[in-house]
């Protein structure tokens, strides 16, 4: 199993902290006291939990240009129309995904595209679900400009949550993505969301209530004529750059 890079220090305190007392534990426990067994199996799985949410699993990425995949792990709590989003410039649609701290946290594209900006924005720590979360707690907006004749920007919003304090991001302005790469992460508890332009003909696959993980699960898709139309912006024709 792979971990992400992120997560060492804290895998390492969990181990000093927690394993070594709980090995002692389970030694003692048999030879002095059996009760050190329930201190120990409660250490060992405190570790064991460390380990897990850093866990950073291999994704088969669907191949179609025409589909955006969910850019996180977890449980879909919002598919919305903004009627006018500042970060889009229009009407958009909103997905938004809860990620509870046994889900996979690492945070993926759901495209292929450049890194326009990454602005971090301060905030609360409202509980991931509460319904101003998106709008008052600390957050990170990064957005992409799609290749190909896909309208854009996409957007995709890493919010911290009640427990999470700590948003990782791993792109910068210039980088560029592939379809379900990796681009951060979210420590302990959070909210991801995808924004995507009406106009670019995407529409949501999704309905509240439904598991997605990310890189994987389709969460938007468009009809290949809607697709070959008009990209959404300043009108001006950019070259496509390539993806190493």
């Amino acid at each position: 199993m792979t971990i992400a890079r992120e997560g060492l220090r804290e895998i390492s305190i969990s181990t000093l902290v927690c394993l070594g007392p709980a090995v002692a534990s389970a030694w003692a426990a048999p030879v002095y006291y059996p009760l050190l067994w329930a201190p120990a199996i409660v250490l060992f799985s405190v570790w064991v939990f460390s380990i897990a949410f850093f866990r950073d699993p291999h994704r088969v990425v669907p191949s179609d240009a025409n589909v955006m995949v969910s850019p996180a792990d977890g449980k879909v709590t919002e598919v919305t129309t903004i009627e006018d989003c500042d970060l889009v410039g229009g009407p958009a649609f909103r997905v938004s995904i809860f990620l509870s701290v046994f889900d996979v946290h690492i945070n993926r594209s759901p495209c292929s595209g450049r890194v326009v900006s990454c602005e971090h924005k301060p905030g609360v720590f409202l509980d991931a679900r509460h319904p101003e979360c998106g709008v008052r707690n600390e957050a990170n907006t990064i957005v992409i400009e799609p290749t190909g004749k896909i309208g854009g920007p996409v957007i995709v919003r890493q919010i911290a949550g009640l427990i999470a304090r700590r948003i990782i991001c791993r792109v910068g302005p210039g980088d560029m993505l592939e379809c379900g790469q990796r681009v951060g992460l979210i420590k302990f508890g959070s909210r991801t969301e995808l924004i995507v332009p009406k106009a670019s003909g995407f529409n949501p696959t999704v309905k509240v209530g439904d598991s997605v993980r990310g890189g994987a699960t389709v969460l938007m898709r468009c009809v290949p004529e809607t697709v070959s139309g008009p990209r959404v912006g300043s009108g001006r024709r950019r070259e496509e750059p390539t993806i190493a």
